[in-house]
């Protein structure tokens, strides 16, 4: 069996100004995600972990060095395809403003069927990282993989692996610094945890 640990990275100051992120550049963990990384570092220093892959936006790589710090033996591969949903002309938007248009009720109601403009599809975002993570269980059989992503990359993960269609991903919560776990072999995978912060509830009781 193969165990994936799929990762969100952990909190950034700009999900404080109220845009859509996606693939902009240079935005990096703030004070609270450095923290939030640290603790998932910790959280995973003693767990046998093979290899580590990390989507190539700055939040994602950074998330990882906290783990690598903590098993210095790793190194940081970096996948593309299990990067953010590419937004297209989205990117940068408000969501105040995108919540006025008429393709913000699709997204919520029915998203397997939305492409964004000069983006991707949801299904197209979907089906890339649900491909890589094949292809690196055929190259890593038998191993445990730390792959930090985002969190609507990890929901389709695993909706497609909960047999959920994808209109319902979104009902899947995933936080930041999050860990999930699948287990995939030659039976029918499994998803054996979802949404895991055990390691960050430390720091959500600080005052």
């Amino acid at each position: 069996m193969t165990t994936i640990l799929l990762i969100r990275h952990a909190v950034n100051d700009y999900v404080k100004t109220g845009q859509l992120a996606g693939w902009i550049p240079g935005i990096h963990l703030n004070d609270e995600g450095q923290s939030q990384a640290e603790a998932l570092g910790r959280r995973l220093g003693n767990i046998p972990i093979q290899q580590l892959y990390s989507s190539p936006l700055e939040r994602a790589l950074e998330t990882a060095q906290a783990i690598q710090r903590h098993q210095t033996r790793l190194e940081i591969r970096v996948s593309e395809p299990i990067a953010e949903v590419r937004y297209g002309d989205w990117e940068g938007m408000s969501l105040a403003t995108l919540r006025q248009r008429k393709m913000w009720t699709l997204l919520q109601e029915h998203p397997a069927q939305v492409g964004f403009p000069n983006g991707e599809t949801l299904r197209a975002a979907q089906t890339r990282a649900v491909d890589e993570i094949e292809r690196l269980i055929k190259k890593h059989p038998q191993e445990m993989m730390a792959l930090v992503s985002h969190g609507d990359i990890i929901r389709m993960v695993l909706a497609h692996y909960l047999g959920m269609h994808l209109d319902h991903f979104q009902r899947i919560i995933i936080l930041p610094a999050s860990i999930s776990m699948l287990v995939l072999g030659p039976d029918r995978p499994g998803v054996m945890t979802m949404n895991d912060v055990a390691h960050l509830l430390p720091l959500e009781s600080k005052p």
